[in-house]
């Protein structure tokens, strides 16, 4: 794996696998809630304003990069949604249903781990919803 290019595509392309499938695990802060964590598609972007709905929050933002480690435990482009320092709201996009398995990082830049996207929203008691567009 390549931890220069840490994008989705390029993911993807190193695996031989659908970029729709290479979801990346983002860190946000709501102004009402506080942290949450957005398991998107890597290949898109996230909506803040449908993040920040349907976490109960009137707006969201991304953390800023310094925080990352502290909050979670993990570097930017190594960032896993599981095994965070501390449990916070997962919210994932919709489209994992989709397939069979999908990508998310295993706490490390350059390691995916693939999963049943069905099997992860159990595991981390996510929500599946709107996310992106």
């Amino acid at each position: 794996m390549d931890e220069t290019d840490l994008s989705a595509v390029h993911v993807a392309e190193q695996l031989g696998e659908d970029p729709g499938i290479i979801f990346k695990t983002l860190v946000l802060r709501g102004d009402k809630t506080g942290i949450f964590v957005a398991i998107i598609p890597g290949n898109e972007e996230v909506n803040l304003k449908k993040a920040a709905k349907i976490s109960g929050n009137k707006s969201a933002e991304m953390i800023p990069l310094k925080e990352l480690l502290p909050l979670t435990g993990y570097i930017r482009g190594g960032c896993s949604p599981i095994g965070m320092k501390k449990k916070y709201p997962v919210y994932i996009h919709e489209s994992c249903l989709l397939f069979e398995k999908i990508y998310v990082s295993a706490g490390q830049r350059g390691l995916p781990v693939k999963l049943n996207p069905s099997d992860l929203v159990g595991y981390l008691d996510a929500k599946i919803c709107p996310l992106v567009g």
